[in-house]
C-alpha cells in the first residue's frame, strides 16, 4: 500500500513538474533556433524582405501552427515550403509558431496609393472583412493578421482563393474572393499594406 502511494506521489510530482515547465506548450526560444532555416525567405524576425513571402511576425500562434500543419499534410501547397515542412514534428510547428507570433511586424516601406487604399477600405467594409480579421485587421485565432502584410502577397492569396488554388479555409475566403475583381484585390492590398 505504501509503495502504491509513493508511486502515485512520484507520478503526481512528475506531472506537476511537466506542467510547470510547459513541456507540452510552445517554446519560443526553441522556435527561434528552429527558425534559422526560415530566415532566407521570411527574414530573421519574420519580417520578410521580399513581397512574395508573407510577414509572419505578429501572426497568431494558432494561425501559424495551422498553416504549417496544412503545408505538411498537403492541404496547402507551395513548392518552396514542402522541403522545410516535411520533417517537422508537431512540437517543431508549435515552437516555430510561438517564435514568429512573438515578433513585432515592421513597416514594409510599400508606397500606398491613397486613392486605392480608400477604395480598398470601402471594399473591406462592403465585404465585412472585420467580422473575421477584426477591426484592426490583426487577426484572431486561426484568422491571419493582414494589417501591414505585403501588397503582392495579399493580391496573390486573394487570386489563389478565387481560382481555387488555395482551399485551406472554411470556405469563407473562397466565397468572398469570388466577388472581387482584380482592381478590388489591388485596392484591398493597398489598404491593408498601409495598416500597422
Amino acid at each position: 500500500m505504501r509503495s502504491r502511494i509513493r508511486r502515485l506521489v512520484t507520478v503526481s510530482a512528475a506531472a506537476a513538474v511537466l506542467l510547470a515547465t510547459g513541456a507540452s506548450a510552445q517554446n519560443e526560444a526553441a522556435g527561434k533556433t528552429k527558425a534559422a532555416v526560415c530566415v532566407a525567405c521570411h527574414g530573421p524576425s519574420g519580417n520578410s524582405p521580399s513581397p512574395q513571402f508573407p510577414i509572419l511576425a505578429g501572426q497568431t500562434a494558432r494561425y501559424l501552427y495551422l498553416q504549417l500543419r496544412d503545408f505538411k499534410e498537403g492541404r496547402r501547397e507551395a513548392a518552396v515550403m514542402q522541403p522545410f515542412v516535411q520533417n517537422l514534428s508537431r512540437e517543431d510547428m508549435l515552437d516555430l509558431a510561438a517564435f514568429f507570433a512573438g515578433q513585432r511586424p515592421l513597416d514594409t516601406g510599400f508606397k500606398v496609393d491613397p486613392a486605392k487604399a480608400l477604395r480598398g477600405r470601402k471594399k473591406a467594409e462592403e465585404t465585412l472583412c472585420t467580422m473575421c480579421h477584426l477591426g484592426g485587421f490583426k487577426g484572431q485565432n486561426e484568422i491571419p493578421r493582414v494589417a501591414g502584410q505585403h501588397h503582392d502577397y495579399v493580391v496573390k492569396q486573394l487570386q489563389d482563393f478565387k481560382a481555387g488554388r488555395r482551399t485551406n479555409d472554411a470556405g469563407t475566403m473562397s466565397s468572398v474572393s469570388k466577388t472581387l475583381v482584380d482592381q478590388d484585390m489591388d485596392d484591398l492590398a493597398h489598404f491593408l499594406a498601409g495598416l500597422d
